[in-house]
């Protein structure tokens, strides 16, 4: 699978998640943009999977007809060290999640 890390994902947790090929939002040039931009572009640049902290993710945009499924990981602190516990489910989830699909991860 693609994967596009957002912003708010500490950018070392890709090499946590073998298997995959994982970008972050800046090494793509969508550092800045905002999310409806973002996800219409990582679809244009053929991503499968939106990684991102942002809960509102999937409320303040229309989700309907995307191709690119999107995993929220609810965690306090955006710290590596406090996501790395979540990469397990996370591998499991990337391995069956739909596209146009939202999932979260965490509490």
């Amino acid at each position: 699978m693609n994967v596009l890390l957002d912003e708010c994902i500490p950018r070392k947790l890709k090499y946590s998640l073998a298997g995959h090929d994982c970008r972050t939002a800046s090494e793509v040039g969508l550092a800045g943009r905002k999310n409806g931009d973002v996800l219409s572009l990582a679809e244009r640049l053929g991503f499968d999977i939106f990684l991102t902290m942002d809960k509102g993710v999937e409320y303040e945009q229309n989700l309907t007809g995307r191709k690119i499924a999107i995993i929220i990981l609810r965690s306090r602190p955006n710290r590596l060290v406090d996501l790395l516990p979540h990469v397990p489910a996370c591998l499991a989830l990337m391995g069956s999640i739909q596209p146009g699909q939202v999932e979260r991860l965490g509490g």
